[in-house]
């Protein structure tokens, strides 16, 4: 399986993409332990302790890199990727609905915690990831 890359603007990536805020939050979905991959369809359902939550937020991008536009039924979905490593964010949470735009990580254990965002479009193509972002729980 390979994976190809939508190329977009850094500004559109960076004001776009993850706009991230990081606050304890009550609510959403999380990973358990160890390199897991989490689907979700919305900002989920799951109550998490907000002391060991992470909510993070986004705006769809609008553009691609080569100016050209990028309509809302492109998107596919989101990716979010994270973990206590900034440079090997081994968990995953996979969002299949492009219309959502913010979710909450629970579950998270004492220490620095890392995240990206990656966009997903209609036709498999997948952004470079957004810059890191952290939040200490």
């Amino acid at each position: 399986m390979s994976i190809r890359v939508i190329r977009m603007s850094s500004k559109c990536l960076a004001a776009a993409l993850l706009s991230a805020v990081l606050v304890g939050c009550v609510g959403g979905g999380g990973s358990s332990d160890g390199g897991d991959l989490v689907s979700a369809q919305g900002n989920g359902s799951q109550v998490f302790d907000p002391q060991r939550s992470a909510t993070l937020s986004w705006s769809a991008p609008a553009t691609r890199e080569n100016g050209d536009g990028l309509a809302m039924g492109e998107l596919q979905g989101y990716l979010i990727n994270y973990g206590q490593d900034a440079n090997n964010l081994s968990r995953r949470v996979e969002i299949t609905n492009a219309d959502v735009m913010d979710y909450t990580v629970g579950g998270l254990s004492q220490g620095d915690w890392y995240f990206t965002i990656q966009v997903v479009d209609v036709n498999g193509l997948v952004s470079a990831p957004s810059q890191v972002v952290s939040k200490t729980i």
